[in-house]
């Protein structure tokens, strides 16, 4: 986002709403701040309705807080008095990413020890990964050119199996004076498709995260269009500071920059924030999507399946590993699990880093659905 001094003196106004929004978790990209104010530009504006319709066709504030938008713009703008907020702070979903801005709240804390205890309750807290070695060098070396691959629209030079290249061709004919030369032919380009990792830092999930994590690392190292976010009661992207090519430094960066480790989970609300941010959900179209995750998700899961869909109409493959298959006796037997499976492509064991690296390497390979696999099993 454009930093307020640079901007002119009557576009500050602009700015200033948009942050406002963001501090009560509305999701909003930096692009739509800048199609706001253009949008305002556009608009003369000739009067504040003129400003409040540019903010809501650019800003896009979801249909169940509408009455919320509506009364942060009255009282942003008209002075009036600060609207109440529905519900508890708790059920709101915080996004960082390296073009956001660091939250400062605190909410009340409480101790996760497993997955019995799964909760919805945010907890901030901090995390230290140690060193170790853990054998990911095999897999940093095979990850690129394991990925599934697409042909691309973009086209280039072959000198056979190729579709004619008309122009270049008919600017040989010109410079040979009229002599035909051999023809010359492009193609379109094989490239990797993208691999999505969504991360559970929850507290359910404490014993796994450090792996996941290091396994986010070496993928991030290894394949070009990797990307990697991390989700408890937040939604953080830390695929910028796993580019940093120092795994001990990378996951310290990581450490200080996610504020939700070992807290509750809100799986469903905190995927349907990432969805609702073009620029990240632009991430997942035509991606193999892995979500590193026990989906224990309390209560109502309607947002949960919903995200899920949504997900899986923009993936080119969605995959769920939970370490809970790691047991023999495990079964999809949670409503939650239930609700998601027929949208599912994998539901498999993420509970070493050896299984999570098998799939991953494994997902140009075909399979049958997650929902035929386990009814079979079942």
């Amino acid at each position: 986002m454009m930093r307020g001094e640079s901007l002119p003196r009557a576009a500050a106004a602009f700015l200033g709403f948009a942050r406002l929004l963001r501090r009560h978790a509305f999701a909003i990209a930096p692009e739509q701040v800048t199609s706001f104010m253009q949008a305002a530009a556009l608009l003369g504006p000739r009067s504040m309705n003129d400003i409040r319709e540019a903010a809501l066709a650019t800003l896009a504030p979801p249909p169940d807080r509408r009455g919320e938008f509506e009364a942060h713009f009255r009282a942003y703008f008209y002075g009036d008095a600060e609207p109440p907020i529905d519900g508890e702070k708790d059920d709101e979903t915080r996004i960082k990413d390296d073009r956001g801005t660091r939250e400062e709240e605190n909410q009340g804390a409480r101790q996760e020890k497993g997955g019995e205890l799964s909760s919805a309750l945010e907890q901030l807290s901090s995390r230290d990964f140690p060193h170790d070695a853990d054998g990911l060098n095999s897999f940093h070396r095979r990850v690129a050119s394991a990925l599934p691959a697409r042909r691309s629209f973009r086209t280039t030079r072959t000198r056979s199996r190729g579709t004619l290249d008309l122009r270049r061709s008919l600017s040989e004919i010109v410079s040979a004076d009229g002599d035909i030369p051999a023809p010359l032919l492009r193609r379109r380009q094989i490239v990797p498709r993208k691999l999505l990792l969504l991360i559970d830092v929850s507290g359910s999930m404490k014993l796994h995260t450090a792996d996941y994590l290091k396994l986010a690392h070496t993928t991030v190292q290894g394949a070009d269009r990797a990307e990697v976010f991390t989700f408890g009661t937040r939604l953080t992207r830390i695929t910028p500071v796993l580019r940093i090519r120092d795994r001990d430094q990378a996951l310290a960066r990581a450490a200080a920059l996610v504020d939700d480790w070992d807290g509750g989970t809100r799986m469903g609300p905190t995927l349907l924030a990432f969805l609702s941010v073009p620029r990240f959900s632009a991430f997942a179209r035509g991606a193999c999507i892995v979500i590193l995750s026990d989906a224990l998700e309390r209560g109502d899961h309607s947002d949960l399946e919903t995200a899920m869909r949504r997900l899986s109409a923009r993936a080119f493959r969605l995959s769920l590993a939970t370490p809970l298959a790691g047991d023999p006796r495990f079964r999809p037997a949670t409503a939650a699990l239930r609700a998601i499976l027929p949208v599912l492509d994998d539901l498999v064991d993420g509970s070493s880093l050896k299984s999570l690296s098998d799939f991953i390497l494994s997902l140009a390979r075909p399979a049958p659905a997650a929902e035929a696999i386990w009814k079979r099993v079942s």
